[in-house]
């Protein structure tokens, strides 16, 4: 690796703003956009990013210790090793941007990524991230002479001054935001296509604070996505004592989650590739691990999820029922409750409005839900908040402390929460501000009614509407009209009237005169 040891302190650097490196990075983009599609670039973009970062790292550390240990390399190369994780020679960022004119840039490129993630000190947290990624793929860059032109430029944009993301220049969580970001950027450029690895950050927010996560607990999201939600629900706890898990079915997206554990410090997160439903990875002793916090955006109304063979699941995850073969939304409801620790397990999930009120099985499985005392709260969100679709949606909160022996056994009333008309209004999408999270989560908390916005409704109320749980059957959003007064109106109509024939007497006299002039002049 060609390491350039910095003579400048450190503390005199001037600091990177998160806008700065915001703007550079999406810049970046103009290198690929309209030449392949944005669920694809997107892997290049990022991967990019994060080489630059860990590179950037490698670097700085490099020099604190050549500054250290007076050159000695022996005693810095010692110390590099011990660093939490190894950048091999040859394979920085730096090494490539001095290649990157080879007609062999993207072969150059795959081979730098694939000694970082096979280097035995990185193999555990960075094995197979960069699997599905190919920057000599002549299918999504194109041929040899434009591949190596659009790569070039790609190195040339992440080498810029405001680029330099040693610690030194960044302060705090600044990279892991601008992945988030790019992320974000992503999927509203991305449409449908985004639901599979993004969920707003607003609504992670909002669902990890409803998640109530404490020090100590496991924390799991078993359909991961890019892993936002996961870092947010983590951020939640305000320390780092707390242990990751999550799933994710897509191979790209689940080396984003991995990608994005790494950069936001979260090194010992389990992220599993593979399908939550039908091959659940997150297993111990030959059965399903089980979590403080479950929390999942999964797919909305998955098709084909695998209804034919969960009769015979190995885990018995569906005893309340089987799910219909065309909607998985309680496939994932009830495997998030199965994973949830019994009589302290808290599962907070997004869901589509049809999970409220469809019939056949799922009507089925949602009374048995609400019979067990499980279900604590549905809140109904704004329209239009996520790339993905502009539906509006509910977030369901299930708590296993309400189970015999829980903390919250006492508790029979389910929380209803009509926020559907508090956000801020976009263009393109919508968006909840911290006041309306805010005002969601203090309600729940203090579960009391509020008028026109939430009930506490009494479980045999849910009974009475046949299990039923759409929002407007307990949350009166209805505006009553002022009363009118009939008598009033009429007098009020024929004094108009009236008003009408005085104007109309007055009208007929100023066209008569008017008639008048007109013709003697004309006669002139």
């Amino acid at each position: 690796m060609t390491t350039t040891v910095s003579t400048s302190d450190p503390k005199a650097a001037k600091k990177i703003r998160q806008e700065e490196i915001q703007g550079v990075l999406w810049a970046a983009c103009d290198t690929f956009r309209g030449v392949v599609d944005p669920s694809e670039y997107k892997n290049y973009i990022l991967v990019m990013l994060f080489l630059k970062y860990i590179s950037d790292i490698w670097r700085d550390k490099y020099a604190q210790y050549a500054k250290e240990f007076e050159g000695d390399d022996r005693r810095i190369q010692r110390r590099m090793e011990r660093e939490r994780f190894v950048l091999p020679a040859g394979a920085s960022f730096y090494d490539l941007y001095e290649q990157r004119g080879a007609d062999n840039i993207g072969e150059l490129i795959n081979i730098a990524l694939e000694a970082i993630e096979e280097h035995p000190q990185n193999k555990a947290k960075l094995d197979g991230v960069f699997r599905n990624i190919d920057f000599n793929s002549e299918a999504n860059l194109g041929k040899t002479k434009d591949r190596n032109r659009r790569l070039k430029n790609l190195l040339e944009d992440f080498n810029k001054p405001v680029m330099d993301l040693s610690p030194s220049r960044v302060d705090g969580d600044i990279i892991g935001n601008a992945y988030i970001y790019l992320i974000e950027r992503f999927a509203s450029g991305a449409g449908k296509k985004a639901g599979e690895f993004f969920t707003p950050a607003q609504v992670s927010k909002l669902v990890a604070k409803l998640a109530q996560p404490k020090p100590g607990d496991r924390i799991c999201d078993p359909a991961c996505g890019s892993g936002s939600l996961l870092v947010y629900v983590a951020n939640e706890v305000e320390s780092d004592n707390c242990s990751l898990y999550g799933q994710e079915v897509n191979g790209s997206t689940w080396a984003l989650a991995r990608m994005n554990m790494f950069l936001h410090g979260k090194d010992g997160a389990r992220i599993e590739w593979s399908d939550t439903l039908n091959s659940p990875a997150l297993v111990e002793l030959d059965d399903l691990m089980r979590f403080n916090v479950v929390v999942a955006n999964p797919p909305f109304s998955l098709d084909k999820w695998g209804a034919e063979e969960a009769a015979e699941d190995r885990f018995n995850r569906f005893w309340r029922g089987v799910p219909p073969k065309t909607k998985g939304d309680f496939a994932f409801i009830t495997h998030m409750i199965e994973t949830a620790l019994p009589r302290e397990g808290r599962v907070a999930v997004i869901v589509p409005h049809g999970v409220l009120f469809r019939g056949s099985s799922e009507g089925r499985i949602r009374q048995t839900l609400i019979e067990e005392n499980l279900l604590d709260a549905v809140i109904g969100l704004p329209p239009n908040l996520f790339p993905s679709t502009s539906i509006p949606v509910a977030v369901l909160v299930f708590d296993r402390g309400r189970e015999g022996g829980g903390a919250h056994a006492a508790r029979r009333d389910v929380m209803f929460i009509d926020a559907s008309r508090e956000f801020q209004p976009g263009k393109n999408q919508n968006t909840l501000l911290d006041k309306h999270i805010e005002h969601i989560v203090d309600t729940y908390l203090a579960r009391q009614d509020e008028d026109k916005y939430a009930h506490a409704a009494p479980i045999e109320e849910i009974e009475e509407n046949d299990y039923n749980l759409n929002i407007p059957r307990y949350v009166d959003t209805f505006e009553e009209e002022e009363e009118i007064d009939i008598a009033a109106v009429q007098k009020e109509i024929e004094s108009l009237e009236g008003q009408l024939a005085q104007v109309r007497s007055k009208m007929v006299g100023y066209l008569q005169r008017l008639g008048v002039e007109v013709g003697t002049g004309g006669d002139a």
